[in-house]
């Protein structure tokens, strides 16, 4: 059974992926998965997603498995 502090996550899912983050800062609450990045070519492997806040439309790259934290992220936008 999987443990009640992890996300459930399909990695080919997750472009366009709307999340919440648990703990907001400067009102950015709302995070949209703009862009998904495989650095090893060959393997296609999703290494990164570029996540954007809706209000303010800062951008920045994390690993996609930081979205398993449900201490951090919501999935959907509550």
């Amino acid at each position: 059974m999987p443990s009640p502090t992890l996300n459930q996550i399909n990695p080919t899912k997750l472009k366009l992926s709307k999340w919440t983050a648990v703990n907001p800062q400067d009102k950015e609450k709302h995070f949209l998965v703009t862009k998904v990045i495989d650095l090893e070519k060959p393997k296609h492997l999703i290494e990164f997603v570029q996540i954007e806040a809706v209000l303010t439309k800062r951008s920045f790259r994390m690993r996609w498995e930081d979205l398993t934290d449900a201490t951090k992220w919501v999935q959907g936008w509550v």
